[in-house]
């Protein structure tokens, strides 16, 4: 733990950790402040139903992530990496003040058009985030270094979660949310200035602009090795698995758990805690080695915890609406929920940090960052699954227990063809379990 944590002390990862966490802050900051101010003044400015506008600020920030990945990863592998990101975050900076000018006018149409700016910016930076990790971090010290990187960006949208809708419902609240959006960005650019030159992996590289036909030929790349392809389909299981649980933490915290809105910040709370804990005991766990047996360790705890979080759930409509989280928490079926909820978070750290180490050690170096385009391409398309799946079933009369237990069963199906493509897994887990006798 000591020797991740000594990371921090280092330029070759402190100024790119503290870059990627006031970006992830900052995006959490703007998403949630205009959700909650369209939840609640959506007909300030349009006719649309809030839940209709909350779905369409979701489908622009992940728009960009098919649109522009591909030319992302091409560039990200052609230009020197670090001088990338001083543009990106620059490209930051003119979207907040973008979006601080969408607020000052009330104009709705500039607030989405900035959203979707911001994912555009987030696809960019999503190629180089990752594969800039193995040119600055010796082997030993991939763990510990996405572990950080992992927690970082959970605690990151937790406390931009919390922020978006604290600030937008303070008086003057647009103008609080713009004078701190266009801040952390530029904080964000202060600390990408001291991130280290890392070569160009490909500089003869030429650029293909059509998107459709990048996009094909990054899948090729990612399918070159089928270890990294399968651990790509892995890593974005588990945004799927992640975006079903997010996504009904508030009807869950409502229906299920009878709590406020409050409720909702305290699951969204322990489940990144949870997270965040997985994520940094990866490298003592491993040895500071990329250690594949904790990956099906994960996996069975994403699944066990799921399913007794559907068995152990309150029965819908058992306590009074809108209780706070204190009688949440003084009703004792709550807790063995709540304790699935961190468990869970846990067991997806321990499951996504070595899968992430392992894309990046093993993907070939001169098209590495296409082959994690293609992976965010993967993670946004599961994501736009994960959300038709359960807008589907409970459409069909599923309650959110039952969709947990429907995703813990999917859970464990996906484990069984992943870890039967690539017996390494489960070797190594086999392996891992007899020396921690």
């Amino acid at each position: 733990m000591s020797h991740q944590f000594a990371l921090l002390g280092r330029r070759r990862f402190l100024p790119f950790f503290l870059t990627q966490f006031l970006g992830a802050f900052n995006d959490n900051v703007y998403k949630n402040a205009l959700v909650v101010l369209l939840t609640f003044h959506a007909a300030r400015y349009t006719t649309l139903a809030p839940g209709v506008l909350v779905n369409l600020c979701a489908g622009l920030f992940i728009l960009p992530f098919f649109l522009f990945s591909a030319t992302a990863g091409q560039i990200a592998d052609k230009f020197e990496k670090s001088r990338l990101i001083r543009l990106t975050k620059l490209l930051e900076i003119a979207v907040m003040a973008l979006a601080s000018m969408a607020f000052a006018l009330e104009s709705l149409v500039l607030m989405l058009l900035c959203l979707f700016l911001m994912g555009a910016q987030s696809a960019l930076f999503g190629p180089v985030k990752y594969a800039i990790l193995p040119q600055h971090l010796h082997e030993d010290e991939l763990v510990g270094g996405n572990a950080l990187v992992e927690s970082g960006t959970f605690v990151a949208i937790l406390v931009g979660t919390l922020t978006g809708g604290v600030l937008i419902a303070l008086p003057q609240g647009m103008a609080w949310v713009s004078a701190v959006v266009v801040a952390l960005a530029v904080l964000g650019y202060g600390a990408s200035r001291h991130i280290p030159a890392a070569a160009p992996a490909a500089p003869g590289l030429r650029i293909n602009w059509n998107p459709l036909t990048e996009t094909w030929r990054n899948f090729r790349f990612t399918r070159g090795n089928r270890t990294v392809f399968l651990s790509i389909v892995g890593v974005s299981w588990f945004w799927f698995y992640g975006a079903v649980f997010l996504s009904q933490f508030p009807a869950y915290a409502k229906d299920t758990l009878g709590g406020d809105e409050h409720a909702v910040v305290l699951l969204l709370a322990l489940f990144s805690v949870g997270i965040g804990i997985g994520s940094l005991l990866c490298e003592r766990l491993s040895g500071g080695r990329i250690e594949l047996g904790l990956v099906p360790f994960g996996s069975i705890g994403l699944s066990l915890f799921a399913l007794d979080l559907w068995w152990s759930s309150p029965a819908p409509g058992t306590a009074a609406a809108a209780l706070t989280i204190g009688e949440v928490l003084a009703r004792s079926e709550s807790w063995r929920a709540l304790a699935d909820l961190v468990a869970i978070g846990v067991f997806g750290g321990f499951y996504i940090v070595p899968l992430y180490a392992l894309i990046q050690r093993r993907s070939e170096p001169a098209h590495r960052s296409r082959v994690i385009a293609g992976n965010n391409i993967l993670n946004a398309f599961f994501m736009v699954i994960a959300a038709a799946m359960g807008a589907a079933l409970l459409a069909a009369g599923a309650s959110v227990p039952q969709l947990f237990l429907v995703t813990a069963l999917l859970n464990l199906a996906l484990a069984a063809y992943l870890y039967s493509q690539v017996p390494e897994f489960v070797q190594r887990f086999a392996g891992w379990l007899r020396g921690r006798r």
